[in-house]
Formats: C-alpha cells, sequence, structure tokens
C-alpha cells in the first residue's frame, strides 16, 4: 500500500498551469498532489479574456471549474497550504508545508506564478489588472479606442507604442522621467501623433480601481481610461532555486521546450518560465509539462 504522504509526482501551485497538468497526470493514472496556497497572482483582474470557451467569465470561475473538474481523477489529491521547502531525497524529493506537512515525490512541478512589484505610485497596485493593465491580447479589446496611456521607458515603451496604436489611437507615453529613447524611436512615435509625457508621476487617482487621472509630481494632472504598464516582477516561490534551477536573465525559471528545468526530475510551467502571461498558454505549458514528464516516466519503468 501507498505510504499516504508519497505520491510519484507533486504539484507547486494550483492555478490554471498547475491545474493543467494535474488533469492530464490524472487522466495518465498517475498519483498526484496539488499543493496550493490559495494566491493567483490575477485574483484582482475582474474577467479574463482571451481563451477560448471562457472569454469573459472571472478568473476564480475558471479556477473553480478546473479544480472541480480535475478532482474527478481519483489518482489526485489537494493540500490547501504553503510549500516552503524542497530538498532532494532518496528516490526523488521532499516537499515541506508551512504546517510542517512532509510530503515525497519522484518528479516535481512548479507552477507558481511570479509576483508582482509595484511600483512608488500611489493608486497603482489597486488599479493594477483592472484599468492599469500589461496585455492588449487580454484586455485591449475592453479598452479599444479609448483614451489610454503607456508607461514605460526606452525599448519597452517602443515596442508598447507599436503594439498599442493598433487598439486606439488616441494614445499617450508616460516615461515617469526623462525619456531614454532613442532619437530613431521618438521620431516614430511622433509620426503616429503620439504624445511623450516625461513628468514624474505622483499618483493615480480612480473609482474602485478604475483609472480617472493620472496626477503628477508638479500637480499636473492627465485622464485617461485605461494605461498599459509592466511592473517589475520576482518568483512567487523561491524553492526552484533553491533546488538548483537556473533563472534566465529576466528572473524566469530556465526551462526547455519540455518545460524541464535544469535540475533533473523538475519542471515548470505558467508565467514563473514564461514572459507570455496569459490564461491559455499557462495551460498549454502545463499540459506540456505533464506529458512530457509522463513520457519519461513510463520510459524509465519500460
Amino acid at each position: 500500500m501507498r505510504d499516504k504522504n508519497s505520491f510519484e509526482i507533486i504539484i507547486v501551485g494550483g492555478s490554471y498551469s498547475g491545474l493543467s497538468a494535474g488533469m492530464s497526470l490524472g487522466r495518465a493514472l498517475k498519483n498526484v498532489l496539488i499543493i496550493d496556497s490559495g494566491q493567483p497572482c490575477n485574483g484582482q483582474t475582474p474577467h479574463s479574456h482571451n481563451f477560448i470557451t471562457q472569454d469573459g467569465k472571472t478568473p476564480k470561475e475558471i479556477a473553480a471549474l478546473a479544480r472541480q473538474q480535475v478532482g474527478e481523477y481519483g489518482t489526485v489529491e489537494f493540500y490547501e497550504g504553503l510549500a516552503t521547502n524542497a530538498k532532494k531525497a532518496t528516490n526523488g524529493f521532499e516537499i515541506t508545508t508551512q504546517r510542517g506537512d512532509i510530503f515525497t515525490a519522484r518528479k516535481l512541478i512548479f507552477a507558481t506564478g511570479v509576483k508582482d512589484l509595484m511600483p512608488n505610485i500611489n493608486g497603482f497596485a489597486e488599479c493594477w489588472g483592472k484599468s492599469v493593465i500589461h496585455c492588449p491580447y487580454c484586455h485591449g479589446y475592453e479598452v479599444r479606442n479609448k483614451k489610454t496611456g503607456i508607461l514605460a521607458n526606452g525599448d519597452a515603451a517602443f515596442h508598447y507604442a507599436q503594439l498599442i496604436s493598433n487598439w486606439t489611437k488616441d494614445l499617450t507615453l508616460f516615461t515617469n522621467g526623462k525619456s531614454t529613447l532613442n532619437q530613431v524611436q521618438m521620431e516614430k512615435i511622433k509620426k503616429r501623433d503620439i504624445s511623450i509625457v516625461e513628468k514624474k508621476i505622483a499618483s493615480f487617482e480612480h473609482r474602485n480601481g478604475n483609472i480617472h487621472q493620472i496626477v503628477f509630481e508638479d500637480h499636473f494632472t492627465f485622464k485617461l481610461k485605461a494605461i498599459y504598464a509592466r511592473p517589475d516582477f520576482e518568483q512567487h516561490c523561491k524553492i526552484p532555486e533553491k533546488l538548483g534551477c537556473e533563472l534566465t536573465e529576466e528572473g524566469l525559471i530556465k526551462v526547455d521546450f519540455f518545460q524541464k528545468t535544469t535540475v533533473e526530475g523538475v519542471f515548470a510551467c505558467g508565467d514563473n518560465a514564461s514572459p507570455l502571461r496569459a490564461v491559455s498558454y499557462a495551460v498549454a505549458t502545463g499540459t506540456i509539462a505533464a506529458a512530457m514528464l509522463n513520457n519519461g516516466m513510463a520510459e524509465e519503468a519500460f
């Protein structure tokens, strides 16, 4: 009889990518434990878009249905809590939780996402995921043709300007200080009638997360309906690094095409390993990680 705390695979993180991996592995009859602390990075976002069959639903609604469906597979179990440590063990890995519970598994999948680091702008955090948005594919249609801003500088600002100009022509770039755009970039942006404001931002005035106007340090104000930004981030979970998983220069977990990390037996999927932060992509990478992991285990056992 199997030890109740021993599994073939432990998935750390039970949002979209983790649940996707769990479903694939459940269908492959693998004994799986999904550890989840219930803190998805898109928890504040009111609606999820650009995910076929789920367009417009709330993130919570999609995740709840996914968890219910994954729970139908009898070999998949859930643990509500925070994984705090991991180490290599004789036959795989040992995971410890905040409550002191210890679980072992032959393989690990980290679907732990990233933690966005809010800039020092009053109101930014309250608007994040609502009217301060990062992805035009996820949110651009809902604010199409509206008075829109971009909070960025340098190459990131230029890329955003190129991209967002497809969704609205009423576009303003806020560099939050002196512009670092090069001359060619400046000329191309101005040819598109995109204004550049280099004033330092003091706050975002909003109503329940819906931005009303930007207030600058010199008290100048600018009204708008939405603003694109991509704040810095860090790994939500430090365990992969403790196990020796390499990170990319951007701070993402380094994986190959099959979602394998640089540590044998450890996979990563979703936002922690990809700059493409979309529900559909998270689900896809969870499926890939599970399929590749299961294929490897089958080869080992045959």
